[in-house]
């Protein structure tokens, strides 16, 4: 099921095992983060040989204010043993609009804005969680324009 206009999809999305790290983070500090949830979801999945399937993610639980409900990590093979502040999770099984968004992160507010747009022409409200993969690796595409996200927001 996916319907296309003006890049965003209505998909279904599969449960997807998660490993993560989940803090509550001032926005500001989001990046910091970002690296470090990464480094230590990647060291606790290579200890215990779960492999990473899929790019890195960030998935906001309740509306982003000044700071953020926030878990990053990866989709994994098998659900990872919690240990070092790693612990398994998922991307739940759920109806989603879907956008790919290229360009700096402080932009994405544009594609959000356009998700929600299109969800309530369709009819649907937004759930109050969603997530973001990141195609793009900054440390080695240092051009933001070039950044390429994948926006996943589920319907309520």
């Amino acid at each position: 099921m996916s319907q296309e206009k003006a890049g965003i999809r209505l998909v279904q999305r599969p449960e997807q095992p998660t490993a993560v790290v989940r803090e509550k983070v001032p926005m500001n500090e989001l990046p910091d983060f970002f690296g470090r949830a990464y480094g230590a979801v990647m060291a606790a999945a290579q200890n215990q040989g779960v492999q990473l399937t899929g790019p890195p993610f960030g998935r906001y639980l309740g509306m982003p204010t000044d700071t953020v409900d926030v878990e990053a990590g990866f989709p994994v093979s098998a659900p990872i043993t919690a240990s070092a502040g790693v612990e398994a999770g998922t991307l739940p099984a759920c109806r989603a609009f879907e956008a790919t968004h290229v360009g700096p992160y402080d932009s994405l507010v544009t594609t959000y804005n356009d998700i929600q747009e299109r969800m309530k022409e369709e009819g649907f409200s937004p759930s109050d969680s969603m997530w973001e993969y990141y195609l793009s690796d900054p440390a080695t595409e240092p051009d933001p324009a070039t950044w390429r996200t994948v926006v996943v927001w589920p319907v309520a």
